[in-house]
């Protein structure tokens, strides 16, 4: 009777796709209490480098490569964006970056690419680091093919910052903590305050924004709260900056609340006073300043949080009044 050799342990070939808009939001939020890339910056090539290493760790196999998932103005990659496509086994893959700073093709890319290298058998594993809903499809697809799908996330502040649907569909869920991150996110040095000798003539931030005081001599009345439904003041927060916390706020009610419960709240256009104050408060609370005087920016918040809302359930956007 002829001794069989037992069979040799399967080598995984694998892929690590990184939807680098949630990574970094996610990041900042663990990190500073902030997504806006603005407040800080990332060492891309580091990260991708530890990403990489984390994997190797966790499978016995080979790595196809790594798919950097970003988005650029007009898809013209940034330095920083050159840089990472020429690493060595890394692919960029850039979607668009509208005027509002908003990303357009990203998770497109990431369902094509999953998709077709399942289809073409080019893999047998999928590390996945991602938290939109809009995923499900492309993991369904993916296992489908026999590929196993292996679902990252950022440890969130509170709450969650993943889909749930994505986190039961993946097979195996990991999490990169605040340790794993910190090394290569490094908070953007502060506006310099003004020296107390001239405080007097150069009001800070905190004067202008944060205690309601404004300059005596300017068009501007102390009692500016008296007019808080006509036009912006000059001095006023900016509109790009409202309205991207007002999709973060609402990015953040969509993870955390669930498909169903966000439901409840169409069509809109008018919140729930509950939310409205939730809105206004999470919105503050990213900007450092207030919005409570200035009745057209509490509308832009509004706005881009139905806009956000609007774009995840594929329907018409409204407007905030009142």
């Amino acid at each position: 009777m002829s001794d069989f050799a037992a069979p040799l342990p399967v080598l995984a070939r694998y892929a690590v796709l990184v939807d680098v808009g949630y990574i970094y939001a996610a990041g900042g939020e663990l990190l500073f209490g902030t997504s806006s890339r603005r407040e800080y910056r990332v060492d891309a090539v580091s990260l991708i480098q530890a990403v990489t290493k984390h994997a190797d760790e966790l499978f016995r196999g080979e790595l196809l490569r790594v798919y950097w998932y970003d988005a650029a103005r007009d898809r013209v990659p940034t330095i920083d964006q050159r840089v990472v496509a020429q690493m060595p086994w890394v692919k960029l893959r850039l979607g668009n970056l509208n005027a509002r700073g908003q990303q357009k093709g990203v998770d497109a890319n990431i369902r094509a690419d999953m998709e077709a290298l399942a289809r073409h058998r080019a893999i047998t594993d999928a590390v996945l680091i991602a938290g939109d809903e809009d995923m499900v499809p492309a993991v369904e697809a993916a296992q489908a093919f026999g590929v196993r799908v292996h679902l990252w996330g950022i440890e969130p502040p509170y709450g969650t910052n993943q889909a749930e649907r994505l986190v039961w569909e993946s097979d195996t869920v990991d999490v990169l903590d605040g340790p794993f991150l910190r090394p290569y996110f490094t908070r953007n040095p502060t506006v310099e305050q003004p020296r107390p000798d001239i405080q007097a003539t150069v009001p800070s931030p905190a004067q202008l924004f944060g205690e309601r005081h404004f300059r005596q001599t300017g068009p501007i009345s102390r009692n500016s709260h008296v007019a808080s439904t006509g036009p912006m003041p000059r001095l006023g927060p900016d509109r790009r900056q409202v309205e991207e916390a007002g999709e973060h706020v609402a990015h953040k009610w969509i993870l955390t609340r669930g498909s169903d419960n966000i439901r409840d709240l169409l069509p809109g256009p008018i919140l729930p006073p509950v939310i409205d104050k939730e809105l206004l408060v999470e919105a503050e609370k990213e900007l450092g300043q207030s919005l409570r005087p200035y009745q057209e920016a509490r509308e832009w918040l509004r706005d881009a949080f139905w806009a956000r809302v609007h774009r995840e359930f594929g329907i018409g956007v409204g407007k905030s009044r009142g």
